[in-house]
């Protein structure tokens, strides 16, 4: 499980004294629990993995933003620990498919029901996430919809 290797990072770094990666993984664990938290008050929960990934695809696109945001201010301090914080959470997710494969997805798909204007894109993307979300950035995924549905 992604939590159980999270956890054993975090051990491994706090041993090695590495104050960096010790904090990235601390916050990648207190974003888990507090998604914990918030399912327990609604359904209980599911499915340990995607819940876990699902949260680090949201922190990793976190740092994205912020990222861009820190270099278009000349924070280059700021923007190389978002960087390496990013780069930890990356260590976690699964492997995401490229573009040449993101986009055969979505041909596969519109292909499939049918899709041939925008009007169609929310369908699309809903289809993808429901079958690739862990596999696949859907902020790139949306841009190629829209390509493939123009």
């Amino acid at each position: 499980m992604i939590r159980d290797s999270v956890k054993a990072a975090q051990i491994e770094a706090m041993k090695a004294k590495d104050k960096d990666r010790t904090a990235a993984t601390r916050a990648i664990l207190a974003k888990i629990k507090d998604k914990d938290i918030e399912l327990r008050t609604k359904d209980g929960g599911g499915d340990d993995d995607a819940m876990v990934t699902d949260v680090l695809q949201k922190m990793a696109k976190q740092r994205r933003e912020s990222i861009s945001m820190y270099e278009e201010g000349g924070r280059t301090e700021l923007a190389e620990q978002e960087k390496y914080e990013l780069s930890v959470i990356e260590e976690f997710l699964p492997a995401q498919l490229s573009e040449e494969e993101t986009a055969a997805l979505i041909d596969g798909i519109k292909a499939e029901l049918g899709a041939s204007d925008m009007k169609d894109m929310g369908r699309v993307m809903g289809e993808l996430k429901k079958r690739h979300g862990s596999e696949i950035d859907m902020g790139k995924a949306s841009s190629l919809v829209k390509a493939a549905l123009s």
